[in-house]
């Protein structure tokens, strides 16, 4: 028996769904059998080459979030519609997401971010978080007019203060 070695199960998973992938899209067929097989024991079985090329890798890498996008459609399943704009509840279901086509784009060298991974981020904000709206409002600069009024005001008002105080301190009394 050969030895068991630990495996996580996110390695685990991936694996199995890289497996799944492959056997899904016909790369671990292999094809005719080698001539003179099975005639000298000590000839090996063939082993098959896979040739990587953009295609491929991108055909590979659009099954797997397909897969990322299905189940971060059934972790969303779990959510009800007033929880939806709850970062709490919501927070691990998209990180599965983003992490799913993140990592596989690694693993692929694919590339991230990319227009396939930010298609399904869109269409996730689309359909589940589309009604969200911010706690806190965000503020904005007021338009320019009013801003130059806030500015020019206090500046105009501070010679008026100045020459009320000394006008005011010329009154002759003393101050005891």
């Amino acid at each position: 028996m050969a030895p068991h070695t630990q495996m996580g199960s996110g390695h685990l998973s991936r694996g199995l769904l890289l497996l799944w992938v492959l056997l899904g899209t016909g790369l671990c067929h292999v094809g005719a059998e080698a001539e003179g097989f099975g005639q000298d024991a000590r000839t090996s079985p063939p082993v098959a080459m896979f040739n990587w090329t953009a295609q491929l890798v991108e055909e590979t890498y659009t099954n797997i979030t397909q897969k990322c996008w299905e189940y971060f459609v059934d972790l969303m399943r779990n959510v009800t519609a007033s929880e939806l704009c709850e970062w709490k509840v919501i927070s691990r279901p998209y990180s599965l997401l983003q992490a799913c086509l993140e990592d596989w784009a690694d693993h692929l060298r694919y590339g991230y971010p990319n227009a396939l991974a930010e298609q399904y981020i869109f269409q996730s904000h689309h359909r589940y978080f589309h009604n969200c709206t911010l706690e806190h409002r965000v503020y904005f600069d007021p338009p320019e007019d009013v801003l130059l009024a806030m500015i020019i005001a206090p500046i105009c008002l501070i010679p008026f203060l100045v020459t009320l105080v000394i006008w005011r301190s010329k009154d002759g009394k003393a101050q005891p």
